[in-house]
Protein backbone atom coordinates (compact mmCIF):
# COMPACT_ATOMS: atom_id res chain seq x y z
CA UNK A 1 0.00 0.00 0.00
CA UNK A 2 1.35 3.42 -0.92
CA UNK A 3 0.77 6.62 1.05
CA UNK A 4 -1.82 7.76 -1.52
CA UNK A 5 -3.94 4.61 -1.41
CA UNK A 6 -7.00 4.24 0.79
CA UNK A 7 -6.49 1.96 3.78
CA UNK A 8 -10.00 0.64 3.09
CA UNK A 9 -11.14 -0.27 -0.41
CA UNK A 10 -14.33 -2.29 0.22
CA UNK A 11 -16.55 -3.27 3.13
CA UNK A 12 -19.18 -5.93 3.63
CA UNK A 13 -21.82 -5.91 6.36
CA UNK A 14 -23.00 -9.44 7.13
CA UNK A 15 -26.77 -9.94 7.16
CA UNK A 16 -29.25 -12.75 7.84
CA UNK A 17 -32.07 -11.29 5.72
CA UNK A 18 -30.95 -9.28 2.67
CA UNK A 19 -34.38 -7.73 2.08
CA UNK A 20 -34.86 -6.58 5.69
CA UNK A 21 -31.31 -5.22 5.91
CA UNK A 22 -31.60 -3.45 2.54
CA UNK A 23 -34.81 -1.74 3.61
CA UNK A 24 -33.15 -0.60 6.87
CA UNK A 25 -30.13 1.02 5.17
CA UNK A 26 -32.24 2.47 2.35
CA UNK A 27 -34.51 4.06 4.96
CA UNK A 28 -31.86 5.63 7.18
CA UNK A 29 -29.74 6.97 4.29
CA UNK A 30 -32.47 7.69 1.72
CA UNK A 31 -30.69 5.61 -0.93
CA UNK A 32 -31.42 2.60 -3.13
CA UNK A 33 -29.28 -0.52 -2.85
CA UNK A 34 -28.79 -2.66 -5.94
CA UNK A 35 -29.34 -6.36 -5.12
CA UNK A 36 -27.60 -9.19 -6.96
CA UNK A 37 -26.64 -12.81 -6.44
CA UNK A 38 -22.93 -13.38 -6.82
CA UNK A 39 -20.76 -16.41 -6.06
CA UNK A 40 -23.59 -18.10 -4.16
CA UNK A 41 -24.29 -15.06 -1.98
CA UNK A 42 -27.05 -12.47 -1.93
CA UNK A 43 -25.60 -8.97 -2.02
CA UNK A 44 -26.95 -5.42 -1.91
CA UNK A 45 -24.53 -2.71 -3.00
CA UNK A 46 -24.28 0.81 -1.63
CA UNK A 47 -24.20 3.45 -4.41
CA UNK A 48 -20.79 3.78 -6.04
CA UNK A 49 -18.97 4.91 -9.16
CA UNK A 50 -16.69 2.34 -10.78
CA UNK A 51 -12.96 2.80 -10.36
CA UNK A 52 -13.06 6.37 -8.99
CA UNK A 53 -10.98 5.63 -5.89
CA UNK A 54 -13.87 6.17 -3.48
CA UNK A 55 -14.61 3.38 -1.02
CA UNK A 56 -17.92 1.53 -1.18
CA UNK A 57 -19.33 -1.76 -0.02
CA UNK A 58 -22.41 -3.83 0.45
CA UNK A 59 -24.62 -6.06 2.51
CA UNK A 60 -23.93 -9.77 2.14
CA UNK A 61 -26.02 -12.83 3.02
CA UNK A 62 -24.05 -16.04 2.65
CA UNK A 63 -22.36 -18.92 4.43
CA UNK A 64 -19.21 -16.92 5.27
CA UNK A 65 -21.17 -13.93 6.63
CA UNK A 66 -22.56 -13.96 10.15
CA UNK A 67 -23.91 -10.73 11.66
CA UNK A 68 -22.18 -9.71 14.90
CA UNK A 69 -22.25 -6.92 17.46
CA UNK A 70 -18.66 -7.73 18.43
CA UNK A 71 -16.80 -7.83 15.11
CA UNK A 72 -15.02 -5.21 13.06
CA UNK A 73 -16.56 -1.74 13.18
CA UNK A 74 -17.39 0.01 9.93
CA UNK A 75 -17.86 3.80 10.00
CA UNK A 76 -20.36 4.86 7.34
CA UNK A 77 -20.35 8.39 5.98
CA UNK A 78 -23.01 10.45 7.76
CA UNK A 79 -22.05 13.79 6.17
CA UNK A 80 -23.00 16.52 6.32
CA UNK A 81 -24.54 15.77 9.78
CA UNK A 82 -24.90 12.20 11.05
CA UNK A 83 -27.96 13.25 13.08
CA UNK A 84 -30.03 12.91 9.88
CA UNK A 85 -29.40 9.17 9.48
CA UNK A 86 -29.22 8.49 13.23
CA UNK A 87 -32.67 10.00 13.78
CA UNK A 88 -34.16 7.33 11.46
CA UNK A 89 -32.46 4.27 12.99
CA UNK A 90 -35.04 3.30 15.61
CA UNK A 91 -38.09 3.87 13.38
CA UNK A 92 -36.41 1.64 10.78
CA UNK A 93 -35.98 -1.21 13.28
CA UNK A 94 -32.50 -0.56 14.66
CA UNK A 95 -31.29 0.83 17.99
CA UNK A 96 -29.06 3.80 18.80
CA UNK A 97 -26.23 2.48 21.00
CA UNK A 98 -24.20 5.69 21.35
CA UNK A 99 -25.69 9.07 20.46
CA UNK A 100 -23.88 11.65 18.36
CA UNK A 101 -20.64 12.29 20.21
CA UNK A 102 -17.93 14.84 19.48
CA UNK A 103 -14.51 13.35 18.78
CA UNK A 104 -12.69 16.68 18.30
CA UNK A 105 -13.04 19.92 16.34
CA UNK A 106 -10.72 18.56 13.64
CA UNK A 107 -12.21 15.08 13.31
CA UNK A 108 -15.92 15.71 13.88
CA UNK A 109 -18.57 13.42 15.36
CA UNK A 110 -19.40 9.74 15.68
CA UNK A 111 -22.29 7.52 16.78
CA UNK A 112 -22.99 3.78 17.04
CA UNK A 113 -26.17 1.89 16.19
CA UNK A 114 -27.35 -1.69 15.96
CA UNK A 115 -28.93 -2.56 12.61
CA UNK A 116 -31.84 -4.95 12.01
CA UNK A 117 -29.37 -7.85 11.71
CA UNK A 118 -27.64 -7.28 15.07
CA UNK A 119 -24.47 -5.65 13.68
CA UNK A 120 -22.95 -2.71 15.52
CA UNK A 121 -22.21 -0.05 12.90
CA UNK A 122 -20.81 3.47 13.31
CA UNK A 123 -21.51 6.79 11.63
CA UNK A 124 -19.05 9.66 11.17
CA UNK A 125 -19.59 13.25 10.06
CA UNK A 126 -17.74 16.53 10.15
CA UNK A 127 -20.50 18.29 12.03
Amino acid sequence: MTATENALNWFEISVSDINRASKFYETIFGITLNQQEMMGMKMAFFPYEDMNGKVSGGLVQGPMHKPSADGTKVYLNGNPDLSNALSKVEAAGGKVLMPKTKISDEIGYMAFFSDTEGNTVALHSGK
